[in-house]
């Protein structure tokens, strides 16, 4: 029953909203039958309350992957819950911007097999400095999510060994931020150190990472020696063309995060505001472009909605 009262509220209120928009001259004939759909979808879900997630699974069912209607789909359902949140700030409005008009290439998502091949090929460079950095540095941006250029710009002492964090400091936008890490990344760094000093008996560098002339790495080199070192390990581009890049560390961080979530059955929600801190976005509505971008994530995103239907009375 008390799906019921909702779905009735539901649609209530969007009787009330075309009402309005009608009565300001929009005719909204097919949005309002666009937002029907999206109502007896929420009814269908069982749930009282309008989410970014709810909102985006739907959209996305259309039977033409690469269509605009996509995100014409999802641009109804910002401007009705608009008004829901007027009403009720329990409804979470869609940032703009998750769905682009003609489609969103899939990006490239590295896997724990990937990442252990990646290390090995790094084991075989010519160089023992350049192979040692570069395990070192693809493992952190691994496990933490850093953006390609916060990795060059860390020093050894924005390290904190005894607290577990790393001080990322003016980064996009120029903030700066406190990244916790694992006992075992802080160690892996510490090992990383005490080795870099026995391969390089030049000037110390304050920076983390160091090129092969003990200057501190530039984005340029350091994508080139990324791109070697992807050849070297012979990993194929998914489909689509799309291949590996150091970027897409930062993007499989994130999607892997979201992606424990939703098998663990927590409420992603709440938690999306502490992934968005960590990730260093402004606000949640830059990570939400994780959940639109990536396929495995949406699978798992309408798998949970499937399993509320279910439970729902």
């Amino acid at each position: 029953m008390a799906a019921e009262r909702s779905v009735s509220a539901l649609a209530a209120a969007l009787g009330d909203y075309l009402a309005l928009r009608r009565s300001l001259g929009y005719k909204l004939e097919r949005a309002g039958v666009v937002l029907a759909d999206f109502v007896a979808y929420l009814d269908q879900a069982g749930t009282q309350h309008v989410t970014v997630e709810l909102a985006i699974d739907w959209a996305m069912r259309t039977s033409n992957p690469d269509s605009c209607w996509r995100a014409q789909r999802l641009g109804m359902v910002r401007g009705f819950v608009r008004y829901l949140h007027a009403l009720d700030p329990g409804h979470q409005i869609p940032p703009t911007g998750l769905l682009h008009r003609g489609g969103r290439p899939e990006p490239f998502l590295f896997t724990d097999v990937d990442i252990d091949t990646l290390m090995t090929a790094a084991a075989s460079m010519r160089s023992p400095l350049r192979a040692l950095t570069m395990q070192a540095l693809i493992g952190l941006l691994w496990v933490s999510g850093l953006r390609v250029g916060e990795v060059i710009r860390v020093d050894r002492d924005d390290i904190d060994v005894d607290h577990g964090l790393i001080v990322v400091r003016n980064t996009k936008l120029g903030r700066s931020r406190h990244v916790p890490l694992h006992g075992s990344t802080i160690e892996a760094l510490r090992i990383y150190l005490h080795r870099r000093e026995e391969l390089w008996a030049g000037p110390a560098s304050p920076a983390l990472f160091i090129s092969t002339s003990g200057t501190r790495l530039r984005s340029g080199n350091l994508r080139a020696a990324f791109a070697e070192l992807v050849a070297l390990a012979g990993l194929p581009p998914r489909r689509g063309g799309h291949g590996p890049c150091l970027g897409a560390l930062r993007h499989s961080f994130a999607v892997q995060t979201l992606l424990d979530w939703h098998v663990a059955q927590v409420d992603v929600g709440p938690r999306l505001p502490v992934l968005s801190t960590f990730l260093g976005h402004v606000s949640p509505a830059s990570t939400y472009w994780y959940l639109s971008a990536s396929p495995l994530l949406l699978a798992a995103a309408a798998r949970r909605v499937d399993d509320i239907r279910q439970v729902s009375p």
